[in-house]
């Protein structure tokens, strides 16, 4: 007979095998954030996304536990970064200039801008707009914040909700989103491109990219910037024009 003693344990065991899951996502989710970002913080919160797992994960669920252990932890993590605040207005200030300044751009040339133009058109030297993109280190696809828009007008994200659904998680999880955002990496400059595959398809870390691509590690955390402001602009243009 299964009895609480028994179930007690189970628990304790699944606990002590996946803490180190913890730490692994974290050091994987502080590798895209400020310095300012402590990574005890991120598994602290994450251990209590692996505690609520281990509580609420059934068999029945259908999947297997690190899955959805991996999904809670991820979950907690990105609360806890949320409820801090890690990139200051500020920052997403000048990453939404560097967005908007990306979409005039490929509106003018019909391709991705060159960093010299994106600079230019920012009225900024081309070591500024490094260190613009440097400061943004861990600036993000998606935003909490980008499904409440303060001037009321529809978001780039909501073309990606079901009828009468508002869950954020319905749009990032949709078939539709991620065909858009898989032709929309194609697109990228070919460097871009290659990063984005080897950080996030191949979970090389920022050193071992710059390694592949003859580059420092800063310089990859610029091109992530840049890359990532490239792909926002462009999700923002497809909701504009109505593109599928």
């Amino acid at each position: 007979m299964y009895n609480m003693n028994g179930k007690h344990d189970q628990k304790d065991d699944l606990l002590k095998k996946h803490a180190p899951l913890v730490k692994k996502l974290a050091y994987r989710l502080k590798a895209r954030l400020p310095p300012s970002v402590e990574v005890d913080d991120l598994i602290q919160a994450g251990m209590m996304g692996l505690l609520s797992a281990v509580n609420h994960y059934e068999d029945t669920h259908g999947a297997q536990f690190e899955t959805y252990a991996s999904q809670r932890i991820h979950g907690a993590m990105l609360d806890e970064l949320r409820s801090a605040d890690w990139l200051p207005r500020g920052l997403r200030k000048k990453m939404r200039q560097v967005e908007e300044a990306i979409n005039s751009l490929e509106q003018q040339y019909g391709r991705a801008p060159s960093e010299t133009e994106v600079a230019k058109h920012l009225k900024c030297s081309l070591d500024e707009y490094y260190e613009m993109l440097g400061d943004c280190t861990g600036h993000q696809l998606v935003y909490y914040e980008d499904f409440h828009e303060s001037d009321g007008g529809d978001h780039f994200l909501d073309r990606f909700l079901h009828d009468g659904d508002s869950d954020p998680l319905h749009a990032l999880e949709s078939e539709g989103f991620k065909e858009a955002l898989a032709d929309m990496i194609d697109s990228l400059p070919e460097r871009e491109k290659l990063l984005m595959g080897l950080y996030y398809e191949q979970e090389l870390n920022l050193k071992e990219i710059g390694a592949v691509l003859n580059v420092s590690e800063s310089r990859v955390c610029q091109m992530h910037s840049q890359a990532i402001a490239r792909l926002r602009a462009k999700l923002k243009e497809q909701a504009w024009t109505g593109v599928a």
